[in-house]
């Protein structure tokens, strides 16, 4: 329980984000992780912002893949784009917050070049305690 792998290409189109989103909570069930806390809603709201990124800055393919294991979900988006993702002050806009939203949320989070293309990713704890997740000092 606790512990597995996942990756899934998906092609460039509007529903890939939700397709997205509903594998990350099929997996997290599969793993016994689902009920811990608030990990299912943080996990499938970060992947969704990561994948629209892919999406409307890249315009490619992209690859989801998750890790569990040892009290950590690691998940990363691929893609094929080179925009490194910034995170932007909230603030008033409309659009721009899925990266403020991933800082917030996650553990930690970072971005590495893969070749032709990212790797954007983020950790959240799933100890089930309440400091497992949290950002430390």
């Amino acid at each position: 329980m606790g512990a597995g792998h996942l990756s899934v290409e998906y092609d460039p189109r509007p529903s890939a984000v939700s397709e997205a989103r509903a594998e990350v909570r099929r997996q997290l069930e599969g793993w016994g992780l689902a009920d811990l806390d608030d990990l299912a809603d943080v996990a499938e709201l970060l992947v969704s912002e990561l994948a629209t990124n892919a999406l409307v800055h890249s315009a490619s393919r992209f690859r989801l893949t998750l890790f569990a294991a040892h009290g950590i979900l690691r998940c990363e988006v691929r893609d094929y784009g080179n925009r490194v993702p910034r995170v932007l002050d909230a603030g008033a806009s409309d659009s721009g917050r899925g990266m403020f939203l991933v800082d917030a949320l996650s553990r930690r989070w970072g971005c590495h070049q893969d070749g032709p293309g990212k790797t954007v990713w983020f950790e959240l704890g799933t100890c089930g305690s309440d400091d497992c997740g949290r950002r430390q000092s």
